[in-house]
């Protein structure tokens, strides 16, 4: 009885394989790919950081493959020539998102610039923000702002070195993000250096990006969406709730104020834009938008910006001879004895801007971009890519192509001195924000605070390590953000 069990069992798990591999080998005119096993397909191919793994892949199956996590189906490209034929001739088929679980926790999809489908109430958001915050007028109008955030974090870095105190780069550049763009969303400031709200915050905000990273059984396997067998839908609500319960709170002590002094002068500022729209068309513009809306600047604005700046920072110090030659730059254009670098001057500082480029390119925040999905069959390079597949642009592979960059595994921001290579979305060796109709609107906010944040930590001071090993720590923590696993602690001194 045992034994026909036993050999019916493997009769129908063999029917089932040779279905299953019958069925892939009709598929064969998708890119080329590992062979996914039944059922689970590559997942067993993820590793612990898949931008890495997939590169690895790419070098075997090329810089257009196709992988299949459960009953989802993957195209990651890995070359400027497919990024670029992939956005440019198909960028209205890859417009949809692939939404993740994760971004479904408190129906966030629904109302997100980041995951909402183009449409009328993407347009309607993207505009807003096109041009109420990220407008040149618009940054150059809280100019101010920004500068007073700058010399915030100057005189805090000031203060550690006079005491010979450590000064965690993360945590500094995270708060100057964060009362950057709080300040010019609600005309206060979130957070101090070395409070716990700070991190409080820092932990809400990068516990989103790892996991809206972080790979889904749920999303692989649709079925167990509804149980959520990693707790990762229910861990995002955690986050969400704490971030929404704060905007909550902004927001009615704002309407409150509106309702008491009418006539008094209204704040200058994003939320009273939101306040504004909200009052003329309810319907089109709801509460919820604001909120869902604020979440999406809040996140993706610090995020990005604070771990640029960390990977920036670590290899500037890692390499004595790049940070003497950016302090010297700025030191000749800015001036000595003048301590505030101004956004006019980053124009003038070519060896800086060199500094960030080679950042993006060596560290991309966002390794894959937001996942892209697509709408429709798409035909490309000879090889179809399947209607709702995920597709991934993996930046980690392109800035690491030896083929598209000589010496590509050594940080060399020389190499972009006489090179026109830039990340607008025209160049797609170097898409850090993306490109098309998807490409990050935050663009301009993040290019000037980027910039001016390690241009204030160079200038003003200079930077040695605790005590302990002499190699830093460049592990990578993946997510939907690549985040440094160490973060880098220095201590600020003057010559």
């Amino acid at each position: 009885m045992t034994i026909d069990f036993l050999t019916l069992s493997l009769v129908f798990l063999f029917f089932i394989m040779w279905k299953y591999y019958h069925g892939h080998k009709k598929s064969s005119n998708f890119p080329p790919g590992p062979f996914p096993l039944p059922i689970i397909g590559n997942i067993l191919q993820l590793g612990q950081n898949p931008h890495q793994s997939f590169a690895k892949l790419s070098k075997i199956y090329g810089p257009l493959m196709h992988l299949k996590f459960g009953s989802m189906h993957t195209i990651v490209v890995s070359s400027p020539e497919m990024a670029k034929e992939l956005i440019q001739k198909h960028d209205l088929a890859i417009s949809t998102r692939a939404v993740p679980e994760a971004a479904r926790a408190l129906n966030h999809h629904t109302a997100s610039l980041a995951w909402l489908p183009i449409g009328s109430q993407w347009r309607t958001l993207r505009k807003i923000c096109n041009e109420n915050m990220f407008s040149t007028h618009s940054l150059d109008a809280s100019q101010r702002l920004r500068l007073e955030k700058l010399q915030q974090l100057r005189d805090y870095v000031q203060g550690c070195c006079n005491s010979g105190r450590v000064v965690n780069i993360g945590e500094v550049a995270f708060v100057t993000s964060l009362n950057s763009i709080s300040s010019s969303l609600f005309s206060i400031d979130f957070a101090n250096f070395d409070t716990d709200f700070a991190q409080e915050m820092k932990e809400a905000i990068q516990g989103v990006m790892k996991i809206l990273g972080t790979p889904n059984l749920a999303d692989y396997f649709p079925v167990l969406s509804l149980i959520d067998p990693q707790g990762i839908k229910r861990e995002t609500e955690v986050y969400g709730k704490k971030i929404l319960a704060i905007f909550d709170e902004i927001i009615s002590q704002r309407l409150k104020s509106r309702c008491i002094s009418s006539s008094s002068p209204k704040k200058d500022d994003f939320l009273e834009v939101l306040l504004d729209l909200h009052q003329e068309n309810e319907s089109k513009f709801s509460f919820n938008d604001i909120k869902h809306l604020l979440i999406d600047l809040f996140v993706a604005g610090t995020d990005t910006s604070t771990d640029t700046v960390q990977w920036a920072m670590t290899e500037l110090i890692r390499n004595p001879d790049k940070m003497l030659k950016a302090k010297n730059e700025i030191s000749k254009i800015v001036g000595e004895n003048k301590q505030q670098v101004e956004e006019s001057d980053i124009s003038k500082l070519p060896y800086l801007r060199a500094v960030i480029k080679e950042t993006f390119r060596y560290h991309p925040v966002s390794p894959f971009l937001v996942p892209h999905k697509a709408k429709e069959e798409i035909k490309m390079n000879g090889h179809i890519i399947p209607k709702n597949a995920q597709v991934l642009v993996n930046l980690w592979a392109i800035g690491r192509d030896t083929r598209v960059w000589p010496n590509a595994n050594s940080f060399e921001p020389e190499r972009f001195l006489d090179n026109k290579i830039d990340y607008k979305g025209r160049d797609f060796e170097l898409i850090a924000f993306g490109s098309g109709r998807r490409m990050c609107p935050g663009m301009p906010l993040a290019h000037r605070m980027v910039h001016l944040m390690v241009a204030h930590l160079i200038h003003n001071f200079n930077w040695k390590l605790e005590p302990g090993p002499k190699e830093l720590d460049m592990s990578e923590k993946f997510g939907l953000s690549l985040h440094k696993t160490v973060p880098l602690m220095a201590i600020p001194f003057k010559p």
